[in-house]
């Protein structure tokens, strides 16, 4: 099935998105840092009971305009309520994957009303440990030249965010090609990364701040998160479910930072259940 891509202003910004129509409550995706919206495409092909399917690229990512850059995640989650306003959707569920999670757990603060329940796939700003490489990103001047496009900044996130090798496509590979290549996309992803972490890990302040707002949630909360995760670990989840209200863990096995391709059967039919209930 082909999922044309379309752009919406929101705030000023052109927005990318993909969408597969349905008439149940729509289900909006938020990519990680430096991904896109093709992170979703198993989701979208394959489809998610009769609900609508909405995928997006935030700014500064995929083919998204870049927006007022810095984006932190408070900044990131205030767009999404406004997306789904020009779209004409009243109430959703938030799927996110790494820093989409954790703009989920935010969306659903800001816009309870309409969040109707939030699905955290391997979230970032869980805790402290994070990727080695990410943190070196952090400093001045290795920042720049460890995210230059190139062949080595292809292959370090390819292995960075796979745990299963066998999913990597020439399609995922040439989404990465792209969004590393992207005109001032180095610049954007380095100032958000910079917000969120810096050498000695992902800012206390800032998964404090969402392990708080966990635990206020009304809503329901899906979490799942891959054993084998070598950007952020799987006990980072772990920690969350135990204060979060109305919610549920899931582990998987031979999975990496994306379960919703490493596992998409998986992952497919676990949010249709979730969002059936």
């Amino acid at each position: 099935m082909d999922f044309a891509d379309k752009f919406i202003e929101v705030g000023g910004t052109a927005i990318r998105y993909r969408e597969r129509s349905g008439d149940g409550t729509p289900i909006l995706f938020i990519h990680g840092i430096s991904e896109s919206l093709e992170f979703w495409d198993r989701q979208l092909e394959a489809g998610i009971g009769d609900h609508r399917l909405i995928a997006l690229d935030l700014p500064g990512h995929g083919l998204s305009e870049l927006g007022d850059q810095p984006y932190d995640l408070e900044k990131f989650a205030s767009l999404v309520p406004d997306f789904a306003d020009a779209l004409g959707i009243g109430r959703f569920f938030c799927v996110g994957n790494s820093l989409g999670a954790a703009i989920s757990v935010r969306v659903a603060n800001l816009a309870p009303e309409r969040v109707a329940g939030i699905v955290l796939a391997n979230s970032a700003a869980l805790g402290r440990e994070v990727f080695l490489p990410f943190r070196i990103m952090t400093l001045p001047i290795l920042g720049e030249l460890m995210t230059k496009p190139g062949k080595t900044g292809i292959e370090q996130q390819l292995k960075a965010i796979f745990h299963r090798s066998d999913v990597i496509t020439d399609d995922i590979r040439k989404t990465v090609e792209r969004n590393l290549a992207k005109a001032g996309g180095q610049k954007a992803f380095l100032a958000t990364l910079r917000m969120l972490t810096g050498f000695g890990g992902q800012r206390r302040e800032v998964w404090e701040r969402t392990r708080t707002l966990l635990g206020t949630l009304a809503v329901p909360v899906l979490i799942i998160h891959g054993k084998q995760d070598a950007v952020l670990p799987a006990g980072h989840s772990i920690d969350a479910q135990a204060v979060t209200p109305n919610s549920k863990l899931i582990l998987l096995d031979d999975c990496g930072h994306t379960p919703q391709i490493e596992h998409s059967e998986v992952f497919n039919r676990t949010l249709c259940e979730f969002v059936a209930a």
